[in-house]
């Protein structure tokens, strides 16, 4: 395969990719950076993928966000591997702040309350969901009963609210990555197409000279 890895991946490299990557945090936004400036299409096009990716982010769906980032980007006519691209605004460093702002966003709009700082309990809330995951999992091949209360209060103190408050920031932030997007790209695209012509302009001047300078032989029949 031409795109296939040479150095082949451990698992737990994948896995440590995906919290740090090799190069840094500041490397891989330099490289998207650079990718996203290269796209083809307007930049009107390009911000409104950057758009449908960053909002993805602000929900709860993880492992599903580039999914849901092409559905957006589809709906909004933006360009797919940007949408794909601006997913990775969602990382380690910003996940916190994102669930955060999120779940109180969430529990203001629903008139409940969540205290940030409770960290055990929130904790205590995602372990739970998962044991209640794994228990009826194995209820399903025996005789064991269901049990749903865990998943219960997941879903009814931080599921729903990071679903329904996910939503404001979601679009706060990725309608000011838009508009610092489309200009940058614009600018870029400008100084790109500058430096095209400037670049065939010279291989006509060397032409004409080549041109002048080497007169083609006369015809002598």
């Amino acid at each position: 395969m031409v795109f296939k890895r040479r150095d082949k991946r451990s698992t737990m490299q994948v896995i440590a990719d995906g919290v740090y990557p090799k190069g840094g945090w500041t490397r891989a936004f330099h490289y998207v950076k650079h990718r996203l400036r290269r796209l083809p299409g307007t930049p009107e096009f390009i911000a409104r993928g950057v758009w449908a990716g960053v909002f993805t982010c602000f929900s709860p769906f993880y492992g599903l966000h580039f999914l849901i980032a092409a559905v957006i980007a589809r709906l909004i006519n933006g360009n797919l591997l940007a949408a794909l691209l601006s997913t990775f605004f969602g990382n380690p460093l910003t996940y916190l702040p994102i669930g955060v702002a999120s779940l109180q966003t969430g529990h203001f709009l629903l008139g409940t309350e969540f205290e940030a700082g409770d960290k055990q309990s929130l904790a205590s809330k995602f372990a739970n969901a998962g044991a209640d995951l794994w228990h009826n999992l194995i209820a399903l091949f025996t005789d064991a009963e269901a049990d749903w209360h865990g998943l219960s209060v997941f879903y009814d103190e931080v599921f729903f609210p990071y679903l329904v408050g996910g939503v404001l920031p979601g679009i706060f932030c990725a309608t000011i990555c838009y508009y610092l997007t489309a200009p940058v790209i614009r600018a870029y695209q400008k100084r790109r197409a500058a430096r095209f012509r400037k670049k065939v302009a010279k291989a006509r001047a060397k032409a004409q000279i080549f041109a002048a300078t080497n007169p083609p032989p006369e015809d002598d029949t």
